[in-house]
């Protein structure tokens, strides 16, 4: 675990803080007797400074977006919170996201703000806002910056981004000339505050990249302290593989290592998740920087294009689309998704959650058993059917993990939750679609259940882990913490209350017990109610 002593010594404001005169910045009282003029006063909570330590009771001064003091500090404030008794923390960082374009359609964040997310991480799998949509990092930054955004935002670059614009989209080995160009490109990204790279293994083009590619480029990575963020070739069958290839990646090229959505898929699988963390532990003891994120749902989500081999995947979208319709082509398709549903435990464990064609829309919601029905059709016939209606744009969520191993995971000291998800609202154009409750609950559920009901870890060590792990994962050196300088990310919660309300069937719902949240010092929601500000930033490497 990150120890206070060290956290305080990566970071330029703890020096300030020093030179300020604050021999102790967790515990700063005020000047004159312990009462000033704050921007906010939040009065008697229990806050957690989110470095794992057990919580100070006391009152806590926001001046000018930042923390300004802790401690008993008196009633001169221009707005007044009374915490009650309530935990304090701060803000909690979503390590790995899709949000992305979403935060135009909803700048406010909603789906995020009110679980108490206040910094969103996009880019993830390999595939991100910029290098696509818009040519570069600032194009998209400023982007946001001029709508203005409700939570802060920070982004990776997308490898099969890169790999993309650079070698295509078909199953071929990059040239030095071409890995070249794209350490080039990576790292202006990088230059312009991409917090580093992220890989999409499972999906193409991505997957087509040879581990010495994925080295040379992660030597970018490395040079600019970023972090490089895994999403497997694989999380089922050859996990213990992909684990230990992302291990050799990192090592090689020297780059800070997280690996992403961890997980031992399929019910073959899940014997397999004490032998990941121990895999991970010795890679650690070795000198390899790594650590791991995790929703906390049994359930995945991702393409029904996944159902398709990663070989039939390549080119345009015409060509699988061919291969699909091709007679031959078509039944080796079918086998091979017919044994990836097998494999998840039958047609009953994949739900269909989007569709753009109306005629598709009665299918959302439902299992691939009763959709079949619904169709008068076999299933894999339903898939094939499905794949080639919606050109390939189909959504789905997926029953394959194991409650026991989730706990296992949280447990783990280098483990955090993270969403996977993306930002979303129930009004709109985004509250036409079903996602995955994890855009929603996944932090209040990590509360709720792991924590208050499972005791997974105590309080402390959870807030840690929602904020100080992945601000240090992420070299952020002013969030994470709620100490005199650090930006006021604040989110005040009930920890006996705080539960998700998210649910498969009934996605677009906000949570209980997170009754309070500041957003760089600005109130942004007040009793479990948004303000209507958009106090949030974007946030760039170092």
């Amino acid at each position: 675990m990150l120890t206070r002593r060290k956290f305080l010594q990566t970071s330029a404001v703890a020096g300030a803080a020093l030179g300020l005169g604050i021999s102790n910045p967790l515990q700063a009282r005020a000047k004159a007797g312990g009462s000033a003029s704050f921007d906010v006063l939040i009065k008697n909570g229990l806050i957690y400074t989110g470095d794992g330590r057990a919580p100070i009771a006391g009152d806590l001064g926001i001046k000018d977006g930042k923390i300004a003091a802790i401690g008993n500090l008196g009633d001169t404030a221009d707005q007044l919170v009374e915490a009650n008794g309530r935990a304090v923390s701060p803000g909690f960082i979503d390590i790995h996201t899709h949000t992305d374009d979403n935060l135009l359609q909803c700048p406010a964040g909603d789906s995020k703000l009110f679980q108490g997310v206040t910094t969103d991480v996009g880019g993830n799998c390999g595939s991100g806002p910029f290098l696509g949509s818009y040519a570069n990092a600032d194009e998209f930054f400023a982007a946001l910056e001029t709508k203005k955004i409700g939570i802060n935002y920070a982004s990776f670059t997308g490898q099969g981004d890169l790999r993309s614009i650079v070698v295509g989209d078909n199953a071929v080995e990059a040239t030095p000339a071409q890995i070249t160009k794209m350490q080039e490109i990576l790292a202006k990204q990088l230059e312009m505050g991409s917090i580093g790279m992220s890989s999409g293994l499972e999906y193409t083009p991505g997957s087509y990249a040879s581990n010495d590619e994925l080295v040379e480029l992660c030597k970018v990575v490395a040079q600019y302290n970023g972090l490089f963020a895994i999403h497997m070739r694989n999380e089922d069958d050859f996990v213990e593989e992909s684990v230990q290839e992302s291990i050799d990646i990192a090592r090689r090229s020297g780059v800070r290592l997280q690996i992403s959505h961890l997980k031992a898929q399929n019910a073959a699988n899940w014997h397999k998740a004490p032998l990941l963390l121990k895999m991970i532990d010795n890679a650690v003891a070795s000198g390899v920087d790594v650590a791991f994120d995790r929703y906390p749902y049994t359930a995945f989500s991702t393409g029904l294009s996944s159902f398709v081999p990663l070989e039939e995947r390549q080119g345009s979208r015409a060509e699988i689309l061919a291969r699909l319709k091709d007679p031959q082509k078509g039944k080796e398709i079918a086998h091979y998704g017919a044994s990836r549903i097998e494999r998840l435990g039958g047609p009953q464990n994949v739900v269909i959650t989007s569709s753009r064609q109306a005629q598709n829309k009665q299918y959302i919601g439902k299992n691939l058993t009763e959709c079949a029905l619904m169709a008068n059709m076999e299933v894999q016939e339903f898939v094939h059917y499905l794949l080639i209606s919606e050109n390939m744009g189909v959504n789905i969520i997926g029953f394959a993990m194991a409650e026991e191993n989730l706990k296992l995971l949280f447990a783990h000291r280098l483990g955090m939750p993270a969403s996977d998800g993306s930002v979303y609202s129930p009004q709109g154009p985004l509250s036409n679609s079903m996602p995955h409750p994890r855009s929603y609950g996944t932090f209040p559920r990590f509360l709720g259940t792991y924590i208050r009901e499972q005791k997974v870890v105590d309080l402390q060590t959870a807030v840690y882990k929602m904020c100080a792990l992945p601000a240090s994962r992420l070299g952020l050196k002013d969030r994470g913490l709620l100490i005199p300088g650090y930006r006021a990310d604040v989110v005040i919660f009930n920890p006996q209350t705080v539960c998700e309300l998210s649910t498969y069937a009934e996605p677009h719902q906000f949570n209980k017990g997170i009754d309070h949240v500041f957003v760089n010092g600005v109130w942004t929601v007040k009793e479990e109610l948004y303000t209507g500000t958009l106090a949030g930033e974007v946030v760039r490497l170092g």
